[in-house]
């Protein structure tokens, strides 16, 4: 074994540690018990760590070579690696030197190696041949060259060929005849040149040719060796390899690994530190510009070299890209020629597609006007004229369509998933697709999308839409914005406004329905005047969203401008305001003002009937809201008659078997289990939850909430065992349906809480209580009801277990929400004195 190298065979060593893959780095640095500190961390270049270990090893504390080379050999035959010098029939013909900037990347040179030298996968043919493919900018060639420089030593030769044009491929091959030394070769015959390359690299080994820029497959196709013992690996903005090679993709950097690199590039780090060696603040910048940024390499290079040529610091630049993005993408930065800047790199991509199809040119423009993610492919099939002529003509047919997609894919300005039929565009793609057009340009397109986005956005009044409204929402906010931002108007975008807005309401997503709302109400008053039906549909939509949130004071003037407006426009005697009567009265409910609700709710049901007849399903309807009315005072005799009328109605006029049947069923057994009535309430429950299963499938919300009130049914009975099961999977059920944050979620919270207590599980019930109430709070704001409750079922489960000084402000806070909201005389109001009341006089007793 070695005990001392020739300088020769110590740059061979280099090389061989250069060449492991990670894994097997790792392992020898573990087995040599390498301190921690003595390495840069696993981020950093390949290079920089040899270069650490190869000095540790030879230093005072260090294994020394013989441990080093002893634990080597298990991966490498080393009388082969180390001797001698450098043979002299080796070929190196890499135009770049190895980056060292490189950051990150390992799982991808980990496929490169396990595809290329460890054959793990696929057939011979394949194992040695891979193509890295990806976007323009996404780091393609410098991860090539990386790989080259890392695994060196496995191979003889390397030879780099450009692929872009023709010209530089016939190019490369004479430098590679030349360098071989081929007979024959003649450098004025450029097609017999690679004709004798090509049948050089088939009788040979222990090569590897690297294709770089290998955009047109089908040209590039008759350059490659048919067999042969070496490697072949191509970089491409193909998105369809077929037999050529196994496809690597290379995707966007991470935020840290983009963050680490733009640090290094901008030298605010030095080449091999980590990002613990910066600041907080230069951390947080560096992942907020790699965020604008969508993490593409090229533009993180561009931006680190900008920083550094102009002597910026990084809040700097991020404060210059907000205001001057499409000038920043311009400039590469004096001291990095080595690639086009981001905006030419794109602008020349799309330019080869335009060329080539103009429909997929307008795809792509259509694209640039989009949330980047998951673009549903129906918008395209939805423009009507007005999403490019070219495109419009051929987005009719799924099959035209998907050949145009393919087509505007070629340089992956876009990908496609074929499982979700959505498309994916970089940020920064559409920043240089949009900065390309004139303003009325930009304009026209952007109506466009807006009047596409509305034709598929369904009614989120039917649960059943969910799905699709779910798959064009975000489209759907970027359209708002783009309304702002162009000055665009009309009826159709007031719709989508208005769509998206009661979607996001139904989502308990108040914080973005509530601006679209807004926005909506503003552009139908610009439209329509002040005084217009749909402006008082607008203004209802929004009281409801107020009232859900507990706004009370701001909800009811907007239903009383509404309720006032139909009356002038429609006299005192419509169906509309049957409906803001109905909604208004529903508001005084919610705030304890019965008294008040009463003669809306009965106004409205008598104009139902006068108008609709006396068996409609809005009679029955507004019978259903009275009957809750009473339920609520504890008028049970009188709301009985009520509900069990509404439920006849809508069995003769729906169906024995319909939603709003279950639903009624629902409330009925609801008011027999507040009346101790519980035997004649399970039939009810369970009759309410089969049917609604049958009809809507086994999730889906009003599924949860009969889950949900049979076991709070269970629950008041003490059948603990059959309610909790029922309650956790109701919880379930509406954290996938609604989200993780919605208040139907916190109100399951908050019953099993209730369950846990009443077991004497105080332990699990707290936990519940106390997130059921950080959700209301963050939901509904500080003064709602819901949250008045909440904070009572705290405080009493304190009062259980004897906290009292932790129970009583939180009962204190329940009443003056109680008071100041419902009011003196509310039920509630008096059940949390009461609570406050005993909870005082076990404080007084010794």
């Amino acid at each position: 074994m070695y005990d001392s190298l020739s300088s020769e065979a110590r740059l061979k060593l280099i090389q061989c540690l250069n060449g492991l893959p990670q894994t097997q780095f790792e392992e020898l640095v573990f087995a040599l018990n390498v301190a921690l500190g003595v390495l840069p961390g696993k981020e950093a270049a390949h290079g920089l760590r040899t270069k650490a270990l190869m000095e540790w090893v030879e230093g005072p504390t260090g294994s020394g070579l013989r441990a080093l080379l002893d634990l080597l050999s298990k991966y490498v035959d080393l009388e082969t690696t180390l001797s001698g010098a450098i043979p002299t029939d080796t070929h190196w013909l890499v135009p770049y030197p190895r980056n060292p900037f490189f950051t990150g990347r390992e799982d991808l040179l980990q496929q490169m190696y396990d595809t290329l030298i460890c054959h793990q996968r696929a057939a011979l043919t394949q194992h040695k041949r891979a193509a890295l493919k990806g976007l323009g900018g996404i780091g393609k060639t410098q991860t090539a060259v990386e790989y080259v420089y890392r695994y060196q030593s496995k191979y003889k030769h390397i030879f780099w060929v450009r692929a872009e044009q023709t010209e530089e491929l016939l190019a490369s091959y004479s430098n590679i005849a030349q360098a071989l030394q081929l007979p024959g070769y003649d450098p004025t015959d450029r097609p017999a040149v690679v004709g004798l390359v090509k049948r050089w690299l088939e009788a040979n080994e222990r090569w590897l040719l690297v294709i770089d820029n290998a955009d047109d497959l089908r040209a590039v196709r008759q350059y490659l060796p048919l067999r042969g013992a070496g490697h072949l690996l191509l970089t491409t903005r193909a998105q369809a390899l077929g037999e050529i090679a196994q496809p690597l993709e290379v995707a966007k950097m991470g935020v840290d690994e983009g963050a680490l690199f733009l640090l290094r590039r901008s030298k605010v780090l030095s080449e091999d530190a980590d990002l613990s060696a910066a600041s907080e603040a230069d951390v947080g910048v560096a992942r907020a510009i790699v965020a604008e940024m969508d993490g593409l390499p090229l533009a993180l290079d561009q931006a680190g070299a900008y920083i550094e040529d102009q002597i910026l610091s990084l809040e700097e630049y991020r404060e210059y890209f907000q205001t001057k993005k499409a000038e920043l993408l311009q400039e590469r930065g004096g001291v990095s020629a080595d690639h086009d800047s981001v905006t030419i790199t794109f602008k020349l991509a799309f330019e080869k597609v335009a060329d080539k199809n103009a429909a997929a040119a307008d795809l792509l423009r259509v694209c640039a006007f989009l949330a980047p993610d998951e673009i549903p492919e129906e918008i395209f099939s939805a423009g009507d004229g007005l999403l490019g002529e070219a495109l419009s003509v051929v987005a009719q047919s799924k099959l035209t369509l998907s050949k145009i997609i393919a087509k505007a894919a070629r340089f992956s300005l876009i990908s496609r998933n074929p499982q979700t039929k959505t498309l994916t565009i970089h940020r920064l793609v559409q920043e240089v697709l949009r900065a390309e057009m004139d303003e009325e340009s930009q304009k026209q397109w952007a109506s466009g999308v807006v009047e596409a986005i509305a034709k598929v956005f369904p009614s989120a009044s039917k649960h059943e839409n969910w799905p699709q409204c779910d798959r064009v929402a975000a489209h759907a906010q970027v359209a708002a914005q783009l309304m702002t931002d162009y000055g665009l108007a009309s009826e159709t975008a007031a719709q989508l406004l208005n769509n998206t807005g009661y979607y996001f309401n139904e989502q308990g997503r108040y914080e973005e329905a509530e601006p679209l709302y807004t926005q909506a109400l503003e552009m139908n008053q610009q439209l329509l005047g002040k005084s217009h039906p749909s402006i008082a549909l607008n203004l209802n939509n929004l009281a409801g969203l107020y009232q859900a949130q507990g706004r009370y004071e701001e909800a009811e003037p907007l239903l009383t401008q509404a309720l006032e407006m139909n009356q002038q426009q429609l006299g005192q005697s419509h169906p509309s305001i049957a409906l803001n009567l109905n909604n208004l009265a529903g508001l005084y409910k919610d705030q304890g003002r019965y008294e008040e609700a009463e003669p809306l709710l009965t106004q409205a049901l008598e104009m139902r009937q006068q108008l609709l007849g006396k068996s409609h399903p809005q009679v029955a309807l507004s019978l259903n809201n009275l009957a809750l009315l009473y339920r609520d005072q504890g008028r049970y005799e009188e709301a009985e008659p009520l509900y069990t009328q509404a439920l006849e109605m809508f069995q003769q006029l729906l169906g024995k078997s319909h939603p709003q049947v279950a639903l009624s069923l629902n409330n009925l057994a609801g008011l027999y289990k507040d009346q101790g009535r519980y035997e004649e309430a399970e039939p009810l429950c369970i009759q309410a939850l089969e049917m609604s299963q049958q009809l809507l499938g086994q999730s889906h919300p009003q599924v949860a909430l009969s889950l949900n009130n049979l076991a709070m049914l269970y629950s008041d009975q003490g059948r603990y065992e059959a309610a909790e099961p029922l309650l956790n999977q109701a919880l379930e059920m509406r954290q996938q349906l609604l989200g993780q944050r919605h208040p139907s979620v916190a109100t399951s919270l908050n019953d099993l809480a209730a369950l846990y207590k009443d077991q004497g599980r105080y332990g699990e019930a707290e936990p519940l209580y106390t997130q059921a109430l950080e959700m209301f709070q963050q939901l509904l704001g500080k003064s709602h009801p819901s949250i008045a409750s909440s904070l009572n079922n705290l405080a009493v489960l304190y009062d259980a277990q004897g906290r009292y000084e932790e129970a009583e402000p939180l009962h204190l806070q329940a009443l003056a929400i109680f008071e100041q909201v419902l009011g003196l005389e509310h039920p509630h109001t008096q059940t949390v004195k009461r609570n406050l009341q005993i909870l005082l006089k076990k404080k007084e007793s010794p």
